[in-house]
């Protein structure tokens, strides 16, 4: 079994891997990143101030799209449709020193990607039942009543070891 070391960072490398391969704005870099993930959908709250401190590092750069040249006509629609009351519509695009950045930490890439794909398949496997049933018993413990709470500790128990044990074998 492995022990993942927490992966600081992870958003702003993320945002830079997508980066890489396209010029975005933040809403789109929004839907990517929900894509990667089965139990998170970043807010626009967490991506802007991730943006932000990318620009500060000189890793992005951000181009308004009505003065961008290359964009494509699909994109141009896209961000035409987004609303954006009057105001202009911004493209991030990921700068030469936030591609050596990005470089300089492939390996730490991997281990994001890694872990992203561990998450989902434990999602896949039951976690989020598992989740949600854990979440619901931290909420009721207050109202349960002992014969609940013996219960519950014994299906825990239980399941626990059972995990363990398939975990283990061969």
């Amino acid at each position: 079994m492995k022990n993942f070391e927490k992966i600081r960072g992870s958003l702003k490398l993320l945002i830079l891997y997508l980066l890489k391969g396209e010029e975005l704005h933040g809403y789109a870099l929004m839907q990517k990143l929900s894509e990667l993930f089965i139990n998170y959908k970043p807010s626009s709250g967490v991506i802007y101030p991730a943006l932000q401190s990318l620009k500060r590092s000189g890793y992005i750069e951000c181009i308004e799209y009505t003065k961008y040249n290359n964009i494509t006509d699909e994109k141009k629609e896209l961000l035409n449709n987004n609303g954006n009351n009057g105001k202009p519509k911004i493209l991030y695009k990921i700068t030469d020193k936030g591609k050596k950045y990005l470089i300089e930490n492939s390996e730490k890439i991997k281990k994001i990607f890694e872990h992203i794909n561990n998450v989902n398949e434990f999602y896949n496997l039951g976690g989020r039942e598992l989740k949600e049933a854990m979440v619901m018993v931290i909420r009721e413990i207050p109202n349960l009543s002992e014969k609940q709470k013996k219960e519950l500790k014994n299906v825990m128990v239980k399941s626990s070891k059972k995990i363990k044990l398939i975990l283990l074998r061969d």
